[in-house]
């Protein structure tokens, strides 16, 4: 009976203790690792025994669970300890997870495995208790049953929740993340040796996931093979649900880009199912960036190693389309950059040591890791700024791209308006308007960028395909007015195009590392702004050109008359015709002056400096891209360009200025006079819009647009606006007719 009770703490069933399981033939139950867990103790003494007592068989009952559970915890371990699940590195996660599906092996768990380490050892202890029980019991002549309670007395404390845990496990699929907050939350408890038994256990899941942090963290190196951690590849979690078409997509599409730039912005996510909650979201974030600094310092791109001869060969295309010089200096990747250089071995040692401590300790600091975290990013975003800031020249691309996005040099492109201005009154062909507008934009490289601008040569001129349904010079009497507004079409997909030239674009060339930097949303809001800019810069020349053209034919008009000796009153009733344009023409300039003036001065210049002085200042790259973030927000917002309806007026006073002055060197009068005072009109109507929204007090009293007061200052210097505004919103006056027009 003794070696009975003994083996059944051990696992191990026979004639005396038997498992009800074992005995219902029906379910015909072999329990081997992969069997179900049974939801309660199936040992139970065998019912045909007449010697024992009931107050014994109660007690041999009770110790025999231990048994069971024992039994139940070792068949969990040795399942989860299998190594039969270890495939080779090559198989990739579609396979894994379509195995997984079919139901052919359950998914494997590295953190399942530390977690049955960890409750082998508990295991191990409770067989050298029975051990020592056995020895004691032979060795002396001792109460049986009080000696063999009160050896495992601690065990009933321990064993019976191990065996919930694991059946929770098993029953919810946990692992990885998930498993350890099942962990963490088990660690409270009131019962100190329970409490330490999880804590240790918890301490075998931790090793693994330091494991993975030691790898990505130190390395660059996301070692997950089975989806476990809580930094994840994009790739892989897509690859579940993508079709081999969308697979083989994707491959082609990775191929021809540069690796470690779409890792950086799509290779790595966070993947939530896996964090555990005991880990700040923050803190993921700094361990996923500092993961991806580390991958590109480790991993500088093969394009940096020639980026020199490749910026050579740019600058000598240049050179030889517009006749000068090179216009690139040398660049700062001349030699080959390796990781050692970028980010030093002792640093790597340095990370590695945090974690190392983190390891070893038994038990999980909250404050500890995330301070240790915090430390690791730090390194890994100060040698980052080091390379995108000293080695890439980042202000001197900022500085280019305020140069040529933002029209700080408005040398360049007056120039280039004015050599332009003629081909842009004719509407473009789609087959050569690119390569005509590029004539242009050289000719005025050539006259205003000198050879010491090693940025020109990044610069390229675009012009997307953009259907406008009529230009300006197009536009037939007939149905000037059918659509509600001169020139402005019904379809709002072309509402804020000028005309078909209104779609010049920018693109500038970056290379590794600067894609980190600026990427294509950032980029896509430079060119947005500049578009924005190149319009309104458009249109200031347009109104300086017609009032420069009305007067010099005012000028020929009346000595032409005098010469020939005929009287002038044609010409002075022309002049007195047009007086009242003209006058309307300085009140559409002095907007537009005013507006460039506001934009270029007060909102640029003044953000510029703010992103300089932050430069200055921080030596963090995860800062630097944030205060650029706010550099672009701040221009977009005080230039008004997220603001719908304000940015819709500016857009309809913009284009009714450009209207009017195509209109004004038409020397057709009677034909003219009409349409310029329906554009007049409208222009009034706009433009005191304009001004009643931006004194509001929603908009004055924002953060958003510190300077405006300012604007509305020097609009409103004289009270005109004021004055204006209460009244012309109100004016209905009818539109002209097509007779009226034919008169």
């Amino acid at each position: 009976m003794l070696h009975e009770l003994l083996l059944a703490l051990l696992g191990y069933t026979g004639d005396l203790i038997i498992d009800e399981r074992e005995r219902q033939e029906s379910l015909r139950i072999n329990l081997s690792p992969d069997a179900p867990l049974a939801d309660e103790p199936t040992f139970k003494l065998a019912p045909d025994l007449s010697f024992i007592e009931p107050s014994d068989r109660e007690i041999i009952e009770k110790v025999i669970t231990l048994g069971f559970y024992y039994r139940e915890l070792e068949r969990f371990a040795s399942k989860s300890r299998n190594l039969s699940w270890i495939r080779s590195s090559n198989d990739s996660p579609l396979s894994r997870a379509a195995e997984i599906l079919k139901g052919k092996k359950l998914k494997p768990s590295v953190y399942r495995r530390a977690l049955a380490n960890g409750i082998v050892e508990v295991l191990s202890v409770y067989r050298s208790t029975v051990l020592q029980i056995e020895q004691k019991l032979l060795s002396d002549c001792l109460p049986v049953l009080a000696t063999v309670t009160q050896g495992l007395n601690k065990f009933f404390v321990l064993l019976p929740p191990l065996y919930e845990l694991i059946l929770e496990i098993e029953r919810d699929n946990m692992y990885g993340g998930r498993l350890l907050n099942l962990l963490h939350k088990r660690c409270h408890c009131g019962i100190p040796e329970l409490q330490t038994c999880i804590q240790r256990l918890l301490w075998h899941g931790h090793q693994v996931m330091y494991n993975q942090l030691m790898s990505w963290m130190v390395y660059g190196i996301l070692h997950d093979q089975y989806g476990e951690f809580f930094i994840s590849r994009q790739e892989d979690r897509d690859s579940e649900n993508d079709s081999p078409a969308n697979m083989l997509e994707k491959l082609a599409r990775l191929s021809t880009n540069d690796v470690s730039v779409t890792d950086w912005h799509l290779g790595f996510h966070i993947f939530l199912d896996m964090l555990p909650e005991y880990v700040p979201m923050h803190i993921a974030e700094s361990i996923l960036f500092a993961g991806k600094a580390i991958r590109v310092l480790r991993n500088p791109s093969p394009a940096a190693q020639f980026q020199g001869q490749h910026m050579q060969k740019g600058s000598q295309r240049i050179q030889g389309s517009i006749g000068r010089s090179s216009l690139q200096k040398d660049s700062p990747f001349q030699s080959i950059l390796t990781g050692e250089e970028l980010l030093p071995q002792s640093e790597a040692d340095r990370i590695e040591a945090m974690l190392q401590n983190l390891k070893e300790s038994s038990e999980f600091h909250k404050r500890s890791f995330e301070t240790a975290i915090d430390s690791i990013k730090a390194i890994a975003a100060n040698h980052l700024w080091q390379l995108i800031v000293v080695r890439a020249d980042l202000n001197g691309h900022l500085k280019a791209l305020k140069d040529y996005f933002l029209l700080a040099k408005g040398d360049f492109f007056q120039s280039f308006l004015e050599e332009s201005r003629q081909l842009m009154r004719l509407p473009p062909r789609q087959s050569t308007a690119e390569a005509d507008l590029m004539v242009p934009f050289q000719l005025a490289a050539i006259k205003t960028i000198g050879e010491e601008d090693k940025y020109y040569a990044r610069v390229s001129l675009r012009l997307p395909r953009i259907t406008v349904k009529s230009s300006h010079l197009e536009l037939p009497k007939a149905k000037a007015y059918s659509d509600g507004d001169l020139g402005i079409q019904s379809d709002t997909s072309a509402e804020m195009f000028i005309d078909g030239w209104d779609g010049i674009a920018l693109e500038y060339s970056v290379d590794w590392p600067l894609q980190l930097f600026f990427t294509q949303e950032v980029l896509s809001k430079y060119l947005r702004i500049f578009q924005y800019l190149l319009r309104l810069k458009r249109t200031q020349m347009e109104l300086e050109k017609s009032w420069a053209s009305a007067m010099h034919q005012d000028h020929s008009d009346f000595a032409k008359h005098r010469s020939d000796g005929i009287d002038s009153s044609i010409s002075q009733q022309r002049r007195q015709h047009f007086r009242l344009m003209w006058r309307v023409r300085e009140r559409m300039a002095f907007l537009i002056r005013n507006l460039q003036f506001y934009i270029q001065v007060d909102v640029i210049e003044s953000q510029w400096n703010v992103l300089q002085a932050h430069l200055q200042n921080s030596h963090d790259f995860t800062e630097l891209v944030g205060f650029h973030q706010e550099y672009l927000s701040a221009l977009i917002s005080q230039s008004f360009l997220d603001i719908g309806s304000v940015s819709r007026i500016l857009y309809g006073i913009m284009k009714l200025c450009l209207q009017f002055c195509w209109k004004l060197e038409n020397q057709d009068i009677k034909e003219s006079t009409t349409e310029l005072e329906y554009i007049a009109e409208e222009f009034n109507k706009k433009s005191n819009s304009l001004y009643t929204i931006l004194r509001s007090s929603r908009m004055v009293g924002s953060q958003r647009a510190p300077f405006l007061r300012r604007f509305l200052l020097r609009l409103n210097f004289n009270s005109f606006f004021e004055r204006t505004a209460r009244g012309v919103l109100n004016v209905v006056r009818p539109r002209p007719t097509l007779a009226s027009t034919m008169i």
